[in-house]
């Protein structure tokens, strides 16, 4: 019997997107199904929208909203919204506020892009800055490049007159001194660390984005994950949407999972979709399986968004004109995300 292309197409994103739950550390089990978890957690809502990792996102989507209705600047939104979770030196996974490398200075990376134009800027382990989103944003306008590391970071950023801050705060100094001595005594624990990733959809179907991170806590000095890395840790295409990562950063870079998602989004899937097929797709791939620690975000054109993680418990912020609030997103396997996100050295 001859199946027509459309109702082809249908069912094979639908076999793609919809595994089911495991266990955390098998292929296989006999879990809530994902298509279910995915009934759940579609949802849209009318543009402005905002979609950004975890429950610090919220504050951060608030102020993008608020600076999207006066200034009616996609960019200024996201930068603006992603520079008050990098001001929060309470936050030890974004900003001066981090978790320091192992040298015990704070290295940041950052990225930005707007849809219209596909244009993208990128910095990544700049030292003694407080934000390096907008030092990012100043590559993608003011330079031919899309990405500056290190020391050509930080000399273009200190040329601009970037404001500068502390290489490491008081607290976190403390922290990386009691972690020398744990590593010494072979006893040391790995902290938590993570990433925002914002995303913008506007009232006339433009889509930008932000993300920024400290990185791994207790990283080798130079270390640079997905956050910064275009199509890893961020990707927007103004046709279709846009896409942001968290977690164990060198498990999203090596697939491109950010792009992934966006792609499964051009072929008809919904944001939610298109999180779950991109962790099916990296777990068929990787030795590991599921036990990846990777969350997606997502938006569509059309204004629906989703998310999705290799566990349980990811959760992101929303926010449009009717609410701000903070979701649940579905796991492909029963084991723990743990707190923010749980990513451990």
């Amino acid at each position: 019997m001859k199946i027509p292309r459309r109702a082809f197409v249908g069912s094979s994103l639908a076999a793609i997107a919809g595994g089911p739950l495991i266990g955390a550390n098998s292929k296989s089990g006999n879990s809530k199904s994902g298509s279910s978890a995915r009934r759940e957690a579609d949802a849209s809502a009318k543009p402005p929208l905002v979609i950004s990792t975890w429950p610090f996102g919220k504050p951060a989507n608030d102020r993008t909203l608020e600076v999207f209705r006066s200034a009616r600047s996609g960019l200024d939104a996201v930068e603006q919204g992603v520079r008050l979770a990098e001001a929060d030196l309470s936050n030890p996974s974004v900003g001066l506020g981090g978790i320091p490398a192992a040298h015990g200075v704070v290295q940041l990376d950052a990225c930005i892009m707007s849809g219209p134009g596909h244009k993208a800027g990128s910095v990544a382990a700049v030292e003694g800055f407080k934000h390096p989103v907008s030092i990012a944003r100043r590559v993608m306008e003011e330079t031919r490049h899309v990405m500056l590391v290190g020391e050509g970071a930080q000399r273009f950023a200190r040329e601009r007159k970037f404001e500068e801050g502390p290489a490491v705060t008081p607290g976190q100094k403390s922290a990386w001194e009691n972690w020398k001595k744990a590593q010494e005594a072979e006893k040391a624990k790995a902290p938590n660390h993570d990433t925002i990733a914002l995303l913008l959809l506007s009232p006339s179907g433009d889509i930008f984005g932000a993300c920024s991170t400290s990185g791994w806590g207790y990283k080798i000095p130079g270390r640079v994950g997905d956050s910064p890395i275009i199509g890893g840790g961020l990707y927007v295409d103004n046709a279709v949407g846009g896409a942001g990562a968290t977690g164990i950063g060198e498990n999203v870079m090596r697939y491109c999972g950010s792009f992934l998602v966006v792609e499964f989004m051009r072929q008809g899937m919904s944001p939610t979709e298109a999180c779950l097929a991109t962790l099916h797709r990296i777990a068929s791939m990787d030795p590991k399986g599921y036990d990846l620690s990777i969350n997606f975000i997502a938006l569509d054109k059309r204004g629906r968004f989703g998310a999705a993680g290799t566990g349980q418990g990811f959760q992101y912020s929303v926010a449009c004109d009717d609410y701000s609030k903070v979701l649940q997103s579905p796991g492909v396997t029963q084991k723990p995300v743990g707190p923010l996100g749980g990513n451990r050295l």
